[in-house]
């Protein structure tokens, strides 16, 4: 039997996410998954590939108040702001997304973490920022500040494939997928069109291409060539060095830790 086996959600994007329980799937994806993000002064989105520092940031929500917390480093709480005044941030190809600046004290925070002037914002409420139309089961399938899609889903199985053949296993916090699966054979999850949790349909609607954010450690930020390099001895494709399936829900509902995944397609 296919179950559930861990939900991650990542607030901002490219910092920390951590585990829950059980998460409400909302149509831009786990809910608070990725709404805020960090930019420059111009509003273009930064990653760990320019600032690996990010992957140490702890984020915490509770009750709309955000806690961030680094290393030997002074905490800061807030009330995340998600409607006012927008300002136009860029993010791979979706330009002029409607964001909310979260204020002084947040930028402050993150520009003495990472060394240079940054700003964080939210997703303006009620802004859809579409899916790619090449991929998009509907026309308005949305996501939040993810590279392209909502959910990202990697079966426990693929990567113990990967960590075979690896002198050193790296974790699945590589990857940074928000739903893990498992009972399944490896990269099983390719196969998949369309499966449902609870209540909840997705569709799998392509295979996610690795960048080099996957070779750098989330704990002691080393970087090396693994695992990318032995990916790509058996996992490239057209698309790149494939590891893990974006999905779009189709509806939305509740998702639990040890639900069956039933395949639909």
């Amino acid at each position: 039997m296919i179950t559930v086996s861990n939900l991650t959600y990542y607030p901002i994007k490219a910092c920390r996410g951590f585990d829950v329980p059980a998460s409400n799937i909302q149509r831009m994806g786990l809910e608070h998954d990725r709404r805020l993000m960090v930019v420059t002064p111009n509003g273009r989105f930064l990653t760990q590939r320019e600032h690996p520092r990010l992957a140490l940031v702890t984020p915490t929500l509770k009750n709309e108040a955000l806690t961030l917390s680094a290393p030997n480093f002074d905490s800061i709480q807030f009330g995340v702001q998600t409607s006012g005044t927008p300002a136009p941030v860029d993010i791979w190809k979706s330009k002029n997304v409607d964001a909310i600046d979260q204020g002084e004290d947040a930028a402050a925070w993150f520009s003495d973490w990472l060394g240079v002037s940054v700003r964080l914002v939210h997703i303006a409420d009620g802004y859809i920022r579409k899916v790619s139309q090449d991929y998009a089961v509907n026309a308005d399938d949305r996501t939040g500040f993810a590279d392209g899609y909502p959910i990202l889903i990697i079966a426990e199985e693929s990567l113990q494939d990967l960590n075979s053949r690896l002198d050193s296993p790296v974790p699945m916090n590589r990857f940074r997928p928000n739903l893990v699966v498992k009972g399944c054979e490896p990269f099983a999850e390719e196969t998949w069109r369309r499966i449902r949790i609870g209540g909840v349909e997705m569709a799998l609607v392509k295979p996610c291409a690795r960048c080099m954010v996957t070779t750098i450690d989330k704990e002691t930020l080393a970087k090396s060539k693994e695992p990318l390099k032995t990916l790509s001895s058996y996992r490239k494709q057209e698309l790149g060095v494939i590891f893990g399936m974006n999905v779009i829900p189709l509806n939305e509902g509740k998702v639990e830790i040890g639900m069956g995944v039933e395949i639909l397609e």
